[in-house]
């Protein structure tokens, strides 16, 4: 599995849960497992303690695809930058032993665990990507691994003799480490994510195995085991990772935005109370329209009242004029009568001008039998 698949499988899994990824502000833990690819190691040869054998220990260990697991635990900061101390374990089996002088059958595993120091930064891309849905991180760390040869093993023919050489020992040294990863908060659980990462871990060389010698010697007494050491060269790590994060102090997510309510209707501050035809007192309607005027207006800013009688047409100008007044002057009584300051009130008629429905003479329009409540 390459770095770029599991990116690819982290961003799926991913997708339908994601949440807004924020930096990390306090305790978390993560784990994740995954590929491990090491690369060949030379072998500094077998120092036998009696050199009845002739070398077979020189050459280079190959190996097969592995696998790698890790856990941390560690502290954010608030700021992208946080501090981990993480332990991991490597497997991957012996595939060839190259450079002896036989033909070679070798065999085992090389096992490599330890703990790491590791200081890493989120990068925060929103801002400028609109990509809230992940985020990108680097790191490097130090630390102390160890390396433990399983059962590895080389037997062949060597030119009038049988040899085997082996070792099933454990050493360690110093390890560097970088990092390269992206985290997928996940929206249904806050501070969870999926993590994909690349990482190459390099173990300094130096380090001495126990093993043994076996085998026939060209001259000398018959079948024989020597014990001696192995040296190992400098170890390289790459690998690929899937895992989860969870960090203990995230914020939840915001909560879902509040419905908006329309606000109320402003309070009218006009008013059309209507008349039958040549009459000036009150239907039910035209009552309850001014008791809704008269509660309005203590709930609304005003300076005075208006109340503007109308006529329609019918009849002579002068009869309109004083019926438009009379209209008005009934309006203003049911104002007070329903609370309204009296000293708050004007009162006008405008007879027959003014037509709400333009007409001609001698025209019986309801529309413009009316009085105008105005609050200003």
């Amino acid at each position: 599995m390459s770095f770029r698949s599991g990116l690819l499988a982290a961003t799926i899994l991913a997708a339908p849960m994601a949440a807004v990824a924020q930096p990390i502000d306090g305790l978390y833990v993560g784990a994740g497992a995954g590929y491990n690819g090491k690369q060949s190691q030379n072998i500094s040869g077998i120092v036998q303690t009696a050199p009845l054998l002739p070398s077979s220990g020189s050459g280079s260990l190959h190996y097969d695809a592995g696998w790698v697991g890790l856990a941390s635990v560690g502290y954010g900061l608030g700021n992208g930058l946080r501090f981990e101390v993480e332990g991991s374990y490597r497997q991957n089996d012996v595939r060839r032993w190259s450079g002896t002088p036989f033909p070679a059958d070798p065999r085992g595993h090389n096992e490599t665990y330890g703990a790491m120091v590791n200081a890493l930064y989120d990068f925060d891309i929103s801002p400028f990507t609109g990509m809230d849905w992940f985020m990108p991180y680097v790191g490097v760390g130090a630390g102390y691994q160890w390396t433990t040869l399983k059962s590895v093993s080389n037997t062949g023919i060597f030119p009038n003799a049988y040899r085997a050489s082996s070792s099933s020992d454990t050493d360690g040294n110093v390890a560097y480490q970088g990092i390269v990863g992206a985290a997928f908060p996940i929206s249904a659980v806050p501070g969870l994510a999926i993590t994909a990462e690349y990482r190459f871990m390099g173990v300094l060389g130096g380090e001495k195995f126990k093993g043994s010698v076996s085998g026939t010697p060209i001259a000398g007494p018959g079948f024989v085991t020597q014990l001696g050491r192995f040296g190992l060269g400098e170890q390289f790590n790459h690998s690929a990772l899937l895992g989860v994060r969870y960090a203990f102090n995230a914020a939840p997510p915001p909560p879902p935005p509040a419905p908006i309510v329309a606000p109320a209707p402003a309070a009218a501050r006009s008013y059309l109370v209507f008349f039958d035809w040549d009459k000036a007192t009150l239907t039910d309607r035209a009552r309850q329209i001014i008791a809704e005027a008269a509660r309005n207006s203590t709930s609304v800013q005003y300076t005075r009242i208006e109340v503007n009688g109308y006529t329609d047409t019918s009849g002579s100008a002068a009869y309109n004029q004083r019926l438009s007044v009379r209209r008005a002057e009934a309006v203003a009584a049911e104002l007070v009568r329903n609370g309204v300051p009296r000293e708050a009130i004007t009162t006008q008629g405008f007879g027959e001008t003014h037509l709400l429905v333009p007409t001609g003479p001698n025209v019986r329009e309801p529309q413009n039998r009316r009085v105008e409540i105005i609050l200003r």
